[in-house]
Order: C-alpha cells, then sequence, then structure tokens
C-alpha cells in the first residue's frame, strides 16, 4: 500500500472513530516513509488526552487487526496540533477567535495581532502598533488564498 492511500485509509478510519463527537474533527495525516503516522485531532473546545489516548488505542488496534502494514510494521502518535502548528482548517480559526497570531503571507510579509474574525474566505486580525498616545490599532483583513501560515502566539 502506498503512503497517499494508507493516509486515505487511516483519515476514513479517523473520522468513523470520531463520528460520534462532532465538536471533534481531523486536521491532519502525516506520514513519514518509515510507516512513522501522526495524525492530529482538534476539538471545537479541545480535545482531552483522555479522549487522544483512547482514539490512538483504538486506531492501533484497527490498523494491527486489519494487516494495514505488513508485521505491524508501524508506530502511531495520535495527538492536538500543538503551538507550533499552523492553523490549517477554517474550524481551527473559528475557534481561536480572539487569540494573537501570526499570519505570514504568501509573499512573505508577517501580520501580528488579535484574531478578530474568520469568515468562510478570509480573516480579521487587528494589530496595535506604538505605545501610550501614539498607539494605534490597525486592522487587516487576509484572503485565506493570500495566507503561507498563521500561528498562534503567546502573550504574556
Amino acid at each position: 500500500m502506498n503512503g497517499e492511500t494508507a493516509i486515505r485509509l487511516i483519515e476514513q478510519k479517523v473520522e468513523a472513530l470520531i463520528n460520534a463527537e462532532p465538536d471533534l474533527f481531523l486536521v491532519e495525516v502525516r506520514m513519514k516513509p518509515v510507516n512513522n503516522i501522526k495524525v492530529f485531532i482538534d476539538g471545537d473546545q479541545g480535545v482531552s488526552i483522555d479522549k487522544l489516548v483512547q482514539y490512538n488505542r483504538k486506531l492501533y488496534k484497527e490498523l494491527e487487526e486489519e494487516n494495514v502494514f505488513p508485521n505491524g510494521d508501524f508506530s502511531l502518535e495520535v495527538s492536538s496540533p500543538g503551538l507550533d502548528e499552523p492553523l490549517k482548517l477554517h474550524r481551527q480559526y473559528l475557534k481561536n477567535t480572539g487569540r494573537y497570531v501570526e499570519v505570514t503571507e504568501k509573499e512573505g510579509a508577517k501580520k501580528e495581532g488579535k484574531l478578530i474574525r474568520a469568515t468562510e474566505t478570509e480573516i480579521v486580525v487587528e494589530e496595535t502598533k506604538g505605545k501610550g498616545k501614539k498607539m494605534e490599532t490597525v486592522l487587516h483583513t487576509i484572503p485565506f488564498d493570500d495566507i503561507k501560515t498563521t500561528k498562534i502566539q503567546i502573550k504574556f
């Protein structure tokens, strides 16, 4: 079984596993040539470690029983996307409205600020420049087609 076929099969299996919980969604399945599989699941309200462990065990058992990888030659990691993972789905943008983000546009420009809103076609990021009396707020409307990556920023 080639990599693309295996990824599609795993995506179908994950979708079936999380189907009973509509607030959960599959973000991505990655597979390295050595059959190292990473599954990223997220939720509108986040996803607990206990649930991720459950899904990992169920999915591992299914892949093993169906002999998807002969001789059990695979490793599986099921997790939620961490802060180092860029946002990939519109649903993730909705979930993270109100948080600070760094958006890198395809031509290389970067915008940092609070994610104010996400529509089907674009996002709005509120950037605050300057300090004190010189402080100004600028709204950036960025079409999804122009976005290379968007990452969550932690502000203290």
